[in-house]
């Protein structure tokens, strides 16, 4: 451990936070012990015994990231109805004045491994010529963070650099570097670019290859740590660029629902320990150098070495030196691709539970703030949950086979009971989707009342199908972790391609096993009893053909016609995407600027000073 991870925590948070978090405390206790008791009387025909229990402490275990999000979405959907500003009242910090001279530094990190060069120059290329129209791009300088593995790759991202320095080479620094080792990921990465050259700005703005920021967005975070120099990190809201991928389609709109009422209710009460995703924000860097530095884990196995979900460790330090780490819940100008195919998301989930686990090392870290703690324990709940979850319905179906002579459950409450947890795991979309749908602007942004309304109804049914095929993958992976497997950091997959068969199958084979079991478990039961857990079986049993099936672009096409799923970018689309050329909008119709070039005369600085 470094000598930066010894030091004494923040001084204390105003008492408005701490009465928040306080209350936010209780209402979740006082859920988790009611609905754990609800599930005790609901198992206690016959008495609890050892599989009653086993059912119960499952159960128990599944329910802290329910209630949670459950919260979020009531006090979220309060603070949008009455707050006249909702963002201000969730990150109540000083926006900093637009008729001022920038006087900072910022950093554009571009951090990739085996990307899409061309579709990396796009994204950053657009950035560019929107900072130049703002005229402040003389206070930005461009750093591509190479960890490419491939030779070929690397040469094609030093010849984009090379196009990109002859068009702005005169206007800011841009630099390249490849790293021929990947010591650390990207945590490491970008520990180096502090190495080398953290001491030559204020800020690092943070992006992966798939971010897009908008000018506007970009100077507005500026702006904020300028104005609040205990602000350490400042993270955006990042959603989902159009895709016509039909998986990435339907999954991001359920997002997109979701995030809204769920950040501003994390936001209301975490405050100034919020949330760092490691992309598409922003870092004061002379502490994030000092402070933020991470341990590598002693011992071996695939739990030991260098942390691979870096950002919450990162932002935990931050808050332990004594600097604010907030989110500005804000849906415009912040964006992001997701997977296109379920493989790829599960790939990408994977790394993210092994990195998560690897959580329990810290717990003890000498300083780290109370809410520090439980955010961590929080994030290796989150993939806990699944092996949780899976016992729990394992239990419960066994429970069932083997209690003779007396209804092993309570009907009364076990209705009441799964009502209540239903709600509560769908809570954040129900709520954002009550907001939209009360306001006629909103409404118009998604294609209307019924579309909105219509796409939620399907995607609740898709993620209900999605929930256990991830959890069957959760579990079996962190069953593997006690034998040695492990993830890496590689190439993500980005384009719009069909899975062939036989990989889908080769993967998804242990779902389709697992759905085959539920089934022929709820041919033997009432249908009225089991109809409404039905899709849990449905999803796992057709994983293949429903990964092979969204993976393709002609169902991806074909969601679209069906208007359904649609974001708003996709009905009004803002110019920083426009600029990206993307598929999807340019089959619609939509016209996109010609990309800047070398001896553009729209290129000549504007008499704005920065």
């Amino acid at each position: 451990m470094t000598d930066e991870l010894m030091k004494s925590p923040a001084t204390a948070r105003p008492i408005r936070t701490k009465l928040r978090r306080a209350f936010f405390a209780g209402a979740v206790l006082s859920l988790f012990f009611g609905l754990s008791a609800l599930m005790a009387f609901t198992l206690s025909p016959g008495g609890l015994g050892p599989l009653d229990l086993f059912i119960l402490a499952c159960f128990m275990v599944t329910l802290p990231w329910t209630i949670i999000g459950f919260l979020n979405a009531v006090i979220g959907l309060l603070i949008m109805r009455f707050a006249k500003d909702p963002v201000s009242a969730v990150c109540p910090i000083d926006p900093g004045s637009t008729s001022q001279p920038i006087p900072s530094s910022t950093a554009i990190l571009s951090c990739i491994r085996d990307e899409d060069v061309d579709r990396l120059e796009t994204n950053l290329s657009a950035l560019l010529a929107e900072l130049q129209q703002g005229g402040a791009v003389r206070k930005f300088a461009l750093y591509v963070l190479s960890d490419s593995s491939s030779d070929e790759i690397a040469l094609a991202e030093e010849e984009m650099v090379a196009r990109l320095q002859a068009i702005w080479g005169n206007r800011l620094r841009i630099a390249y570097r490849r790293r021929q080792v990947n010591t650390g990921f990207k945590a490491g990465n970008i520990a180096d670019f502090c190495d080398r050259w953290g001491a030559q700005h204020d800020y690092a703005l943070v992006l992966d290859a798939d971010s897009v920021m908008s000018a506007q967005t970009v100077l507005d975070m500026v702006r904020k740590m300028d104005a609040n120099p205990r602000l350490g990190i400042l993270q955006s809201l990042a959603v989902g660029l159009p895709t016509a991928s039909a998986f990435a389609r339907i999954f991001q709109f359920g997002m997109r629902l979701g995030m809204r009422s769920y950040t501003i209710g994390s936001a209301w009460w975490q405050g100034d320990c919020g949330p760092y995703w490691g992309h598409n924000a922003i870092l004061r860097l002379a502490p994030f150098t000092t402070h933020c530095r991470l341990p590598e884990l002693p011992g071996t196995g695939p739990l030991s070495g260098p942390i691979l979900s870096h950002d919450q460790v990162e932002a935990v330090l931050m808050r332990r030196a004594g600097f604010e780490c907030r989110v500005l819940p804000v849906e415009d100008g912040s964006y992001e691709e997701n997977p296109p195919h379920l493989l790829e998301f599960i790939r990408r989930d994977l790394r993210w539970c092994q990195g998560n686990l690897q959580y329990r090392r810290l717990l003890t870290l000498p300083g780290l703030l109370p809410i520090s703690r439980v955010q961590l324990a929080l994030a290796m709940l989150m993939f806990l949950s699944s092996p949780a979850w899976l016992g729990f319905m394992i239990g419960a179906a066994t429970l069932g086979y083997v209690t003779t002579g007396y209804a092993p459950f309570r009907a009364d409450s076990g209705v009441i009971l799964f009502f209540t947890v239903m709600t509560m795991v769908f809570a954040p979309k129900i709520a954002t989707v009550a907001d939209i749908v009360s306001r006629r602007r909103s409404r118009q942004s998604y294609g209307g009342a019924f579309r909105v309304v219509a796409g939620s109804a399907t995607e609740i049914l898709y993620s209900a199908m999605l929930a256990p095929i991830m959890s069957v993958a959760h579990s079996l992976f962190m069953g593997g972790l006690i034998f040695g497997r492990k993830i890496g950091w590689g190439a993500q997959a980005r384009g719009v391609a069909r899975l062939p068969l036989r990989l889908a199958a080769s993967k998804l084979w242990p779902q389709t096993l697992f759905g085959a079991t539920a089934a022929a478990w709820m041919s033997t039961q009432p249908l009225g009893l089991i109809w409404p857990i039905i899709p849990l079986a449905v999803g796992p049993l057709f994983a293949i053909p429903f990964a092979v099936a969204t993976s393709t672009s002609i169902i991806g096409w074909a969601a679209y016609r069906t208007t359904l799923w649609r974001l708003p970018e996709e009905i009004c689309p803002p110019s920083t995407l426009l600029a990206l050329r993307l598929p999807i909008l340019t089959a619609i119709g939509f016209s996109t600027p010609n990309p800047p070039s070398e001896g553009d005369p729209e290129l000549t600085p504007v008499p704005v000073e920065v």
